[in-house]
């Protein structure tokens, strides 16, 4: 009978051993090891290449293990010339980005994130998936630079009045806004985005040496009457926007502005980047039909990313174009990486197209019901005097609204003091002067934990 526990001792042990052994000194066989610590041997295996990664053991086909022999200390690189060459800091907006990834310690709950919680995600189905994409022939090879056919035509199939040789494959939907933003606009050119709106998108806008114009939007998106005066005002060819479920407002863009918003493009001549990252996370009910399904003459191009409602680790997302905008597009995705890995192309096929897809999207949104009204619950009843502009039927965010006079970053601080980590919200406004919000992310923590993470939190908002 093998054990797990039996791993962690045979680790230790192993590691004990190579403390107390000279460079070169065999160690004992796979059998003796399994034997001893009545373990696998898959599971010796395992900690030898474990060992062997950190530089403590050489491992041998045929002959055995061996401890190592230890590197000769490096001597520390002078890099200080970096500093006047880098400058003073990092970009804000990146740091904002980067922020997003922060994992905390294990005795604080998280309010703050962008991905779906660990235990939401289709383990099996997509190890059984990628099991069976890696025996397929072409898989390792060469693949074209628009992606897997089978999967072009998959998102073609989703995306409605879109045909699969309108799809380009990409690594995730952060790779398509930077590759989109790039193509569609020079340096020094303004981008219109809706404010608030997500970091990435500030940040990859800025990156490229864009001029960011905020637009600000309300509980039916973006304020097309200050879009149309933004647009003449500053000639902007770019607008970017998630009609679905935004982040991190959460809001739906309206049926009467959604054909303003498009009336705008064709009046003005101008691109709307459409950002549909939550279109498999609606709770209440399905979005809207998607921007481009309405446009037939270019205007709009589609982002649609299975990084969120599937798992981060599956970067694949569709970048969608027609006309001249597909060629830019198509090179400049070139630029990055070619193509995308064909094995992660093939599983996302093999998951996509089998019943565990529905199947997961049913609980995945069962779950974010469940777990956004944990959220919604605590907020009324422990923290009412925090306001709720509007109350996100799909998503992963709740945006809330603080009493005046209190600062999302003293908020955030004192919070994280108490063991709950939340967002600020002034990283997602543009020009990051309102500190009156905060976003909390109810899709990576489970209902019980986030109205104890909502207890914390109210020992640090008490009422004015």
């Amino acid at each position: 009978m093998f054990n797990d526990s039996g791993v962690s001792v045979l680790r230790e042990s192993l590691r004990a051993l190579i403390v107390d052994s000279k460079p070169g000194t065999q160690l004992p066989s796979v059998r003796s090891l399994q034997q001893e610590h009545r373990v696998s041997p898959n599971s010796v295996q395992r900690v030898l290449r474990e060992l062997a990664v950190e530089g403590l053991v050489d491992v041998r086909p045929g002959a055995g293990s061996f401890v190592a022999t230890a590197p000769p200390p490096r001597a520390p690189a002078d890099t200080s010339w970096q500093e006047s060459v880098l400058g003073s800091r990092i970009p804000p907006e990146l740091n904002r980005t980067l922020d997003l990834w922060r994992i905390p310690g294990s005795d604080v709950i998280r309010l703050k994130g962008g991905y779906l919680d660990n235990e939401l995600l289709p383990r099996a189905a997509l190890d059984a998936a990628m099991t069976r994409a890696i025996k397929r022939v072409p898989s390792w090879g060469r693949y074209p630079i628009e992606g897997s056919e089978d999967l072009r035509r998959w998102f073609a199939s989703e995306i409605d009045g879109v045909h699969a040789s309108e799809v380009i494959v990409t690594a995730g939907g952060q790779s398509a806004l930077s590759v989109a933003i790039r193509a569609l606009v020079r340096p020094g050119e303004p981008v219109i985005v809706e404010s608030p709106t997500y970091t990435g998108t500030i940040a990859i806008a800025r990156s490229h040496g864009a001029d960011v114009i905020p637009v600000p939007s309300d509980a039916d998106g973006i304020r097309t009457d200050l879009l149309a005066d933004a647009i003449e005002r500053t000639g902007s060819r770019l607008v970017v926007l998630q009609p679905a479920f935004a982040n991190p407002s959460g809001v739906t863009l309206s049926r009467a502005r959604r054909d303003e918003v498009l009336a705008l493009a064709q009046q003005h001549s101008l691109f709307i980047l459409e950002d549909d990252y939550a279109r498999y996370l609606g709770i209440d009910h399905e979005p809207p039909p998607p921007l481009i399904s309405q446009d037939p003459s270019g205007h709009v191009v589609h982002v649609r990313s299975l990084s969120k409602p599937v798992g981060p680790g599956l970067r694949v997302a569709a970048l969608c174009a027609r006309g001249p905008a597909l060629a830019r597009l198509r090179a400049a995705k070139t630029l990055d990486d070619f193509y995308v890995s064909g094995p992660i192309q093939e599983a996302a096929v093999e998951f996509l197209t089998s019943p565990a897809w529905p199947r997961h999207n049913q609980l995945v949104r069962r779950a974010l019901g469940e777990r956004r009204d944990a959220l919604l619950a605590a907020m009324t009843r422990l923290l009412p005097h925090v306001g709720i502009p509007a109350v996100p039927h799909g998503g992963l965010h709740l945006w809330v609204r603080l009493p005046a006079g209190v600062d999302d970053r003293d908020v955030a601080a004192a919070a994280y003091a108490e063991g709950v980590l939340v967002g600020e919200g002034s990283p997602w406004f543009p020009a990051g002067f309102d500190h009156s919000h905060l976003r909390l992310t109810f899709g990576e923590t489970p209902a019980p934990m986030i109205t104890e993470a909502v207890t914390r939190l109210a020992r640090v908002l008490p009422p004015l």
